[in-house]
């Protein structure tokens, strides 16, 4: 390789990494494995090494990967320092290179030390800080100089404790760890992505990741994730071993690592390795290697930092699993909302402890980009240990003249031609009212349990449609007892039962109904914000897309979706038909209005008050305002309490819109809210030790110190 291919493959490699970056931090959706993305790096690596002069300070080799979200519609979280940069481990493969780290650590220490052998946890970076005993605050990576806040989600988490208890714990210090989403918590999110037909997540990891960024911590609070913590910056603490540092974090009630060994040469560190490459397949969360880090904490400071990562810790990262097996066939299914997925009909193969026998190839496009044949042999792989995903081919087991799969060009249920949306990867079956996959599926999701709770699953909705008895979910408000008995193995006490949840549906609220009615792309949290926001049903459908796109968290596809789903006149139809048999399609009313004060007002609410957002929400209704999602010029002033989306104040003060604080507002509404106590009665009631959220100019105090530590 000359210099000019050199230079060449440099800019290249540097542009593939920090996309890659961007798609793993930033969108939580990565196209390309942990595996070829770190030989892609040792490449970059290697090449700067060779031709020095083209190493930047930019460089994927020199700056962690960054999870702030600059630019986003979502990125509404307030950003500070860290105290201590959080940057990254080097990381390998190899033994071999695990066993050249020994070598060097031993030539520069030169007196006796040991090691920590530590899980490599695959979550989403956290830092959080205590003051008093009392959690002050929770960082993400970010960029490794800062950080987003995401306090109030890092409360949501069950085992982060927001007060320490014991003894001995420094008035202010910093921990870091993992924000992990266990196997069975992301099973259940992803079947109830499945259901909905959103993108599935595609590992544990980006599961995690993308519920601590979600606007709403109630949210956060049912995603089931939890915190494992391993590292307290050097200096913080007077201990003289990382693992002694750990054990007395674990005594103040803070969730540390407990799968650590202290190894004494690489003999004991490479049979702990070998011991978690099995063992981790037992764990109810994911890993994917294992940490090294020198204990001692003198040695640690005397070895130091490159630009990017300690030199006294390095990770060896274990392979996914793999297994070669041959396609037996492919399926087209047919989603409710019309979507057609092809399914990979495999040779059963054991793979993580299950039996594989089906995996998703997501759509055309990812056929087309993995070369895939009719027959071929396929190299399985089960991301983040859960779902089975075909990541390559092997063409030598090709059988000559295999043919490409054709896709089907019509409805593999009711024969209708598939179209393809603009903007869209999948084909979609249009004919929603006709075709049967779709009908039954719409009714079945509508029975469920997150939706209306009616006591029915997919044999009955066979039944009931196999018998002509129902086609939308509105029918069901129209079944006798003596239409039920005619369904095989039904009795009257079955019937009694069924239609008592009918009745019982008729009580479910609002937020539910409007999710229950199946909108694509409307999940159960949007359907919440959107009903929330617009109050009624009537509301909603005579709603423009720009003002369905205020609604928090609702970007163009979902307005798209919504905006178009009330132009459908069966749509409409059914909708009226569902309000004729009394089901809930307003929220409930509102307490008595205690003032017009707001009214003809505009409100956009930000950060965090001494009353929660949902009752300060409430307080601008009750004196006549109205809440919007986001900054516009129809925006009449913006209600910033701590900790206010950066955005919206730029956007404010960019369309020259007030911004006034929680004091000033309750100014304006005046007296007559005798039960909303002031922001000093709220400090006043405030448990002892608490320390208030800072204000979005205030700080922990700044940096005391400039020592970089990792993660």
């Amino acid at each position: 390789m000359d210099r000019t291919q050199a230079k060449h493959r440099i800019d290249q490699l540097k542009a593939l990494l920090w996309e890659n970056s961007r798609l793993y931090y930033v969108e939580n959706a990565p196209v390309m494995s942990d595996y070829e993305y770190d030989q892609r790096m040792h490449e970059l690596e290697a090449l700067e090494a060779g031709w020095p002069e083209f190493a930047t300070e930019d460089s994927p080799t020199r700056r962690v990967g960054s999870d702030l979200e600059e630019g986003k519609a979502d990125a509404g979280f307030a950003k500070y320092p860290h105290k201590y940069p959080m940057l990254s481990l080097g990381n390998t493969y190899s033994i071999r290179e695990v066993e050249e780290f020994a070598e060097r650590a031993a030539k520069s220490i030169g007196t006796p030390f040991t090691y920590c052998c530590e899980l490599k946890f695959d979550g989403t970076a956290i830092c959080l800080t205590y003051k008093d005993g009392v959690l002050f605050r929770a960082l993400t990576r970010g960029d490794g100089v800062q950080g987003d806040d995401v306090t109030a989600n890092a409360r949501r988490i069950a085992n982060i404790p927001h007060k320490l208890h014991g003894t001995g714990w420094p008035r202010e210090f910093e921990i870091r760890g993992e924000i992990l989403m266990p196997y069975a918590s992301f099973d259940r999110l992803n079947h109830e992505r499945e259901v909905q037909e959103e993108p599935l997540f595609a590992n544990p990891r980006n599961a995690a990741s993308g519920s601590l960024k979600l606007q709403d911590p109630e949210e956060v609070g049912r995603r089931g994730l939890f915190c494992t913590l391993y590292h307290i910056p050097t200096g913080q603490v007077d201990y003289p071993t990382h693992d002694d540092a750990l054990n007395a974090a674990a005594g103040w009630g803070l969730p540390v690592s407990e799968e650590r060994r202290i190894c004494r040469n690489i003999g004991e560190i490479e049979d702990y390795i070998g011991h978690w490459d099995t063992a981790r397949k037992d764990l109810p969360f994911a890993t994917d290697g294992i940490v090294i880090k020198i204990n001692e904490m003198a040695v640690q400071q005397q070895l130091g930092y490159t630009a990017k990562s300690p030199r006294w810790a390095v990770a060896y990262k274990f392979k996914a699993e793999q297994a070669c097996t041959p396609i037996l066939s492919i399926d087209y299914q047919v989603g409710r909302t019309g979507a057609v997925t092809p399914v990979a009909n495999l040779e059963p193969v054991l793979l993580s402890g299950t039996m594989v026998k089906r995996a998703t190839l997501v759509n055309e496009d990812q056929i087309r980009m993995l070369d895939i044949h009719e027959g071929d042999w396929v190299y399985v792989e089960k991301g983040g240990e859960i779902i089975p995903k075909i990541t390559a081919v092997e063409p030598s087991k090709r059988a000559p003249g295999a043919k490409e799969p054709v896709f089907p060009a019509t409805c593999p249920d009711c024969g209708t031609p598939l179209v393809k949306p603009e903007g869209e990867a999948r084909w979609f079956c249009p004919n929603n009212t006709g075709c049967p996959t779709q009908i039954k599926g719409r009714i079945l999701h509508f029975l469920s349990r997150k939706a209306m709770n009616i006591l029915a699953g997919e044999a009955t909705v066979d039944q009931l449609y196999n018998l002509d008895l129902v086609h939308s979910p509105a029918d069901l408000y129209t079944l006798t007892e003596n239409q039920l008995l005619q369904l095989e193995g039904w009795k009257e006490r079955s019937a009694a039962r069924f239609l008592q949840s009918l009745r019982e549906s008729r009580k479910v609220p609002f937020e539910r109904v409007l999710f229950a009615v199946g909108i694509r792309y409307v999940g159960e949290t949007t359907a919440r914000d959107i009903a929330r926001h617009f109050g009624s049903i009537d509301a909603l459908r005579n709603a423009s897309r720009e003002e369905i796109l205020e609604v928090p968290e609702v970007g163009d596809v979902i307005a798209d979706s919504v905006y178009n789903y009330f132009r459908n006149e069966a749509n409409l139809l059914e909708i009226a038909r569902l309000q004729n048999a009394g089901l809930q399609f307003a929220l409930a009313a509102p307490a008595e209005k205690a003032s017009d004060k707001l009214a003809g007002k505009s409100i956009v609410i930000s950060g965090n008050f001494s009353i929660s957002r949902d009752e300060m929400k409430a307080l601008i209704e009750a004196h006549g305002g109205k809440n919007s999602g986001s900054v516009s010029g129809k925006t009449d002033f913006l209600l910033a309490g701590s900790k206010p989306g950066p955005e919206k104040i730029k956007k404010a003060n960019d369309l020259g819109i007030s911004i006034i604080d929680e004091e000033q507002f309750f100014a304006i509404i005046g007296p007559g809210d005798e039960d909303a106590p002031s922001v000093a009665e709220k400090k006043a009631d405030a448990p002892s030790g608490a320390s208030p959220s800072p204000g979005p100019n205030e700080s922990s105090d700044g940096p005391e110190e400039t020592e970089p530590t990792l993660f």
